[in-house]
């Protein structure tokens, strides 16, 4: 008997355990929620995301091109500045840059226009070789000298004795006119040519001849500085905007397989933050819901873990009292301590209360596993719901007279007032709380009042007591599994701690729903509502 009974309780724990996904919990939750998944391709997906690649490739089209301009005109001022200081330069301007030859005649520019005025004005100061040697001596500084020449002969010349530069005799015989010559050759040069008359009426030529060997490196050194800041330019721009999208996308996507690998090794106290408001963000926001979707999950778990140990913890506990008694009376009926008819006849009718006591619990078990794996079948039909109570009444009226509880009933509705459920297990659920009510009533005298009100959509039903009362802090975990209020678990209040639990999922698996208010040392008042059923008449 040990055995089979020891097998029943095996089987309930592990049906129990089988069922733990789909616990009435967590269905109650979906069904409630409403929510449904939204497909990942969903219009307006990936928008947010987009406009940034957009915003990044035109950053990158545009910004380097705005600082290789703004550079460009950096770099090329100082270029400028130093080829204007360097070769006298009157109009410096990017042109120097881009075309070279084209502002070769703004060289030497100071000089230039003194000497324009000394041939219009002054000629014969160009035959003063005290005021030649002035020029020369200013000339000098920006890598010219001056060159002075009558009919075909060099009459004055101020090149510098270490300067390797040569001039073509034959030029000067081919070109004895104003303008502005550039010599290319091993070393390069300008010659600026003024014409103007000696005293005598010889013809003179008076020239600015500028080295410009100088010019070349300075221009190309200015070219390859702007060359490698474009460069470095578009270096740095990609880089800043390849970090702009790394901390935007890559960075939280890394957060994201860390907090996989967590969930992996079973780890779930960590958090994933949205950094920002984009597809990333919510895809962050949902793994962090799923996160703790996953944990309240393994909480529920362990928690149905706990009370399946409590639930075998108080089976065990419940079924020993009556196990124990059953072996007591055998024995004695064994050792032949029941001698007489009547002491024979009551203690075969104690085993056998007993028996039926350890019957009550093993079905309310078998119940609860139906239960709770949602394999429970009702047979749901129309009730008056004053006649259905009656007999209700009636019927537990008899057994709480034994018991000294007074029971009375009151109903407020009216009489005719038809309900949808199924006979049998409402009576579960009205019986269950009227054993719970008289548990816990104690050594007054019991007093039991069940009432009907009506409302617009449903009935309330009220079955009160004046017992102890419950604590306003277990309150709330009276309808949870296993949970009893006294802890003592003495055989005057035993039971497996399952009724009020059945009941409330019964009431639920019928539309309604149930709670309870209660004093202490006052009474307790547990409440459940049901809808009512109405006949809808349809138009023809």
């Amino acid at each position: 008997m040990n055995c089979d009974i020891l097998r029943l309780i095996e089987y309930v724990i592990v049906t129990e355990r089988q069922n733990i996904a789909k616990t009435p919990q967590m269905t109650n939750n979906n069904k409630v929620s409403g929510r449904r998944f939204a497909s990942p391709l969903e219009k307006g997906d990936f928008l947010k995301l987009f406009t940034r690649i957009k915003i990044s490739y035109g950053l990158l089209c545009i910004v380097p091109i705005v600082l290789i301009v703004v550079m460009t005109y950096g770099i090329g001022a100082a270029g400028i500045n130093s080829i204007e200081k360097r070769y006298d330069v009157s109009d410096g301007s990017m042109e120097i840059l881009i075309n070279p030859l084209k502002v070769l005649g703004s060289l030497t520019s100071t000089i230039k226009a003194e000497l324009d005025k000394v041939v219009d004005t002054a000629p014969e100061k160009l035959s003063d070789s005290e005021y030649l040697k002035n020029i020369n001596k200013e000339l000098t500084k920006y890598a010219s000298y001056l060159l002075v020449r009558k009919d075909d002969q060099t009459v004055y010349s101020g090149k510098p004795d270490n300067q390797a530069l040569e001039i073509d005799e034959g030029y000067f015989n081919a070109n004895l006119n104003e303008g502005n010559f550039f010599i290319p050759g091993a070393v390069p040069y300008h010659m600026m040519q003024m014409s103007f008359k000696y005293a005598d009426g010889s013809k003179g030529l008076v020239c600015i001849v500028t080295d410009l060997s100088d010019m070349i490196p300075r221009i190309r050194l200015t070219m390859i500085q702007w060359v490698v800041v474009a460069v470095a330019i578009l270096v740095l721009s990609g880089m800043v905007l390849t970090m702009w999208l790394y901390k935007s996308i890559v960075k939280p996507i890394a957060l994201l397989k860390v907090a996989t690998e967590n969930i992996k090794q079973g780890n779930l106290n960590f958090s994933v933050r949205a950094e920002a408001n984009d597809e990333i963000g919510e895809l962050c926001i949902g793994f962090e819901e799923m996160r703790k979707k996953l944990k309240e999950q393994i909480d529920i778990s362990m928690q149905y873990e706990r009370e399946n140990k409590e639930l075998i913890s108080n089976i065990s506990h419940d079924l020993k009292t009556p196990i124990t008694a059953i072996k007591g009376y055998i024995e004695g009926i064994q050792d032949g301590v029941a001698d007489t008819p009547e002491k024979m006849e009551r203690y075969l009718k104690t085993v056998y209360t007993k028996a039926n006591d350890m019957e009550k619990l093993i079905e309310e078990l078998f119940l609860y596993s139906k239960l709770d794996s949602n394999s429970m079948t009702y047979s749901f039909v129309k009730l008056n719901l004053n006649d259905y109570f009656e007999d209700c009444i009636e019927e537990i009226s008899m057994d709480l007279e034994s018991r000294h509880i007074e029971l009375g009933f009151f109903n407020y509705a009216d009489k005719d007032v038809v309900i949808i459920a199924d006979p049998e297990q409402l009576k579960r659920v009205i019986i269950n709380i009227v054993n719970n009510s008289a548990k816990y009533i104690g050594d007054r005298k019991g007093l039991i009042n069940v009432r009907i009100r009506e409302e617009a959509e449903f009935v309330q039903i009220e079955i009160e007591d004046n017992g102890k009362g419950i604590a306003k802090s277990e309150l709330g975990h009276i309808f949870d599994r296993c949970y009893r209020t006294d802890a003592s678990r003495n055989s005057a209040q035993g039971g497996s701690g399952l009724g009020l639990s059945i009941a409330k999922k019964i009431v639920e698996e019928h539309g309604g729903r149930i709670w309870a208010t209660s004093k202490e040392n006052i009474g307790t008042s547990m409440c459940f509502v049901l809808r009512k059923y109405e006949e809808r008449k349809i138009d023809e």
